[in-house]
């Protein structure tokens, strides 16, 4: 197979990078606009991530197979009532729309927050949708949950999946039946700095008791306290404070990387406020490795099918007698 050149756009801290890269391809453009994560990306990946992509001349960016893109969740406020790109001008997924526009990579990966799916009354995504299909791509949506493909992390996002070809036959990724304890998740030793503060941790204890150990204690925001084998999503800044381990301490920047899939040999380049929240921005490695893999997959699988029937057929009319064709109904020019 063919290497799968890709560009990494709203790239983070590269997480579609990693999945990418473990599925085949190869990074050959990376944009980020956040100063610490592109730092982070550079040091682990040796690429420097261009800065504002709607400062970018789209006619720099290399020729590529695969579009990924975690964009922000924007309010969307500026949908109005027209169509196509008109509808998404000012978003940064109309920086995304020009990209296809001009470049048609064959496939494209888009992630986002679940509450997409219902924003303004599914107006927004609908409006995404068909901004896609208006730019010749055939695309399916689906959220998926971190959990089921094995990270202790409950963290639901929607998945957009685009091909140009439109008989490619995509599947989504099968769920996987078990997810990494957080024994696997968790460090030993960890630094004083991390622990609660004894206010907060007799009013956990008071209020809460829970089944498991090791467990990830959650607050929401009525003050409720209910406790899991696994994480609550994290987030890009309240992570910090929401989530207590065993009701005692926060999760370190490094057990947050782990929880997002983040090999333990990823680097560490920046203080711990902007990793936390670098990591609570990131998209789940395991999840989205699991849908690119498919969605090169059904690509190629297609490609190679209709190569194949490059060789027509023909009927027998035409041939004499003699021929050793005369008695095959069909044969292969």
């Amino acid at each position: 197979m063919e290497e799968i050149k890709f560009i990494d756009l709203f790239a983070g801290i590269g997480g579609f990078h990693l999945a990418a890269t473990a599925c085949g391809g190869k990074c050959v453009f990376a944009s980020e606009i956040d100063l610490e994560a592109a730092k982070a990306y550079e040091a682990n990946y040796d690429i420097k991530p261009h800065g504002d992509i709607t400062k970018v001349d789209i006619n720099e960016i290399p020729t590529h197979d695969l579009l990924c893109a975690g964009f922000p969740c924007q309010p969307f406020s500026i949908i109005g009532n027209k169509n196509g790109f008109d509808d998404m001008r000012g978003t940064l997924f109309f920086e995304i729309a020009k990209i296809l526009k001009v470049k048609k990579p064959p496939m494209i990966v888009l992630e986002n927050v679940k509450q997409l799916a219902t924003h303004d009354s599914k107006r927004t995504l609908t409006k995404i949708i068909e901004t896609l299909n208006s730019l010749g791509y055939k695309t399916v949506w689906k959220i998926l949950n971190a959990l089921d493909y094995g990270l202790p992390q409950k963290r639901e996002r929607i998945l957009i999946v685009g091909f140009l070809d439109h008989d490619v036959e995509f599947s989504w990724p099968k769920k996987k039946q078990t997810y990494k304890p957080l024994s696997e998740i968790l460090e030993d030793n960890v630094d004083d700095k991390h622990y609660a503060s004894a206010r907060i941790y007799k009013k956990r204890q008071e209020k809460h008791t829970s089944k498991y150990s090791p467990g990830i204690w959650h607050e929401n925001k009525s003050g409720n306290i209910s406790s899991y084998p696994f994480s609550c999503a994290l987030r890009a800044g309240a992570s910090y404070n929401y989530l207590l381990v065993d009701g005692e301490r926060r999760l370190t920047p490094r057990e947050m990387l782990r929880l997002q899939g983040f090999p333990n040999g990823f680097k560490i380049v920046c203080s711990d406020s902007q990793t936390r929240k670098q990591a609570g921005n990131a998209v789940p490695v395991p999840m989205v490795k699991a849908v690119i893999k498919e969605v090169i997959h059904a690509s190629t699988e297609t490609a190679r099918q209709k190569k194949q029937k490059k060789y027509r057929t023909v009927s027998d009319r035409g041939f004499s007698a003699e021929s050793n064709l005369r008695d095959k109904s069909l044969a292969y020019i």
